[in-house]
């Protein structure tokens, strides 16, 4: 499998299906174990065009204190406290992480896993090529250190960081780590509203960063033409992240309401791949095809009148018409006071043969 960033360079973007712990209700809905949500989440995102699918390795108890309490505002959500929500999705271990790598090598998608304490950073650095630092620990320097230990490719989601906080978690990075470092501009707000998005911080973090890769990480509802993705892509992003699932109506906390399924997916790679056909490479130069209706819609001089033999070639003496096979209008000026040669008829393309 091609490694991350020579995939990026090669395709110019890089697509991760945020699988998350949304196999869980997958694997009720369908009867199947969590195991096998998963890995059939896996199967269909590939199909859809993911380069990754990323899960979120956590347990309860390393993660939150019992009682803290829930960041969510939601009505239907009957769970008071962090530490309830985590415990339902927190039952996969290093064992079902190895089969999940396997199972994606067989599939062909690159395995992807946030790491969320100091225990999944270890024993997941035997099947991750990418590790992914969240939000939520950009400033976890002991989560944060450990990773960049691990010395492979990071990407860095900076979702509700200031400008010092990015920059002294990519300085202690650095101190540790020589791989490509990818920064997301990501909100932590669940759905985003769209004018929350800030797009513009792409670019923001382009200028500051440039020699780092850029990309996003969206939290926002998925859109008919999946609009915010791919203004994310011509605005910078190079990778791009968003929450998937294969049923976006499942009511429950996790991040289905706000995932992408495969539908949009495939519109997302679909526009991607469009936005790069159009864009070209911005040189500033005529095509090859336009050659043809370059040379049938430019001018040249012709001859306005019958020109005698020995007369002085004046410019009342000439029009310009298409097509642009002669003399072009900024040529003119090296046959103008020439005499003519032979007799010209009227209407014809003139050229500098005709005159001495």
């Amino acid at each position: 499998m091609m490694e991350y960033y020579e995939k990026i360079k090669q395709q110019g973007y890089y697509l991760i299906a945020e699988i998350g712990v949304n196999y869980y209700e997958i694997a009720k809905k369908e009867q199947i174990s969590p195991l096998e949500a998963a890995i059939l989440m896996m199967k269909q995102a590939k199909e859809a065009g993911a380069d990754a699918a990323k899960f979120q390795t956590y347990k309860a108890e390393n993660l939150v204190m019992v009682d803290s309490p829930g960041s969510w505002d939601r009505n239907d959500i009957e769970i008071e406290t962090q530490y309830e929500l985590f415990k339902l999705y927190d039952r996969f271990g290093e064992k079902e992480y190895a089969a999940l790598c396997q199972a994606a090598k067989k599939i062909g998608i690159e395995f992807m896993s946030t790491p969320f304490d100091l225990e999944a950073v270890e024993y997941l650095d035997k099947y991750l090529n990418v590790y992914k630092i969240s939000s939520s620990d950009i400033s976890n320097f002991p989560l944060v250190e450990a990773v960049a230990r691990k010395n492979k490719p990071i990407i860095l989601s900076t979702g509700a960081s200031d400008l010092a906080e990015i920059e002294k978690a990519v300085e202690l990075i650095k101190k540790y780590n020589d791989k490509q470092l990818t920064l997301l501009h990501c909100v932590l707000e669940y759905p985003t509203p769209y004018e929350h998005a800030n797009l513009n911080k792409i670019k923001s973090l382009a200028e500051r960063f440039p020699d780092m890769i850029i990309g996003y990480s969206d939290h926002t509802l998925p859109d008919e033409h999946m609009d915010v993705l791919k203004t994310a892509y011509q605005l910078g992003a190079r990778v791009i992240e968003k929450h998937f699932t294969l049923d976006k109506t499942i009511k429950k906390m996790n991040d289905h309401f706000h995932s992408m399924d495969c539908k949009d997916l495939r519109t997302v790679k679909d526009g991607i791949e469009l936005i790069k056909k159009i864009s070209g490479d911005g040189n500033l130069v005529c095509l090859a095809s336009e050659m043809q209706t370059r040379n049938s819609v430019r001018r040249s001089a012709v001859s306005r009148r019958i020109i005698k033999k020995g007369e002085k070639l004046t410019e009342d003496m000439i029009i310009y018409k298409r097509p642009g096979s002669g003399l072009s209008p900024e040529a003119v000026a090296g046959i103008m006071g020439r005499v003519a040669n032979r007799d010209i008829e009227q209407d014809i393309i003139l050229d500098a043969g005709m005159f001495e």
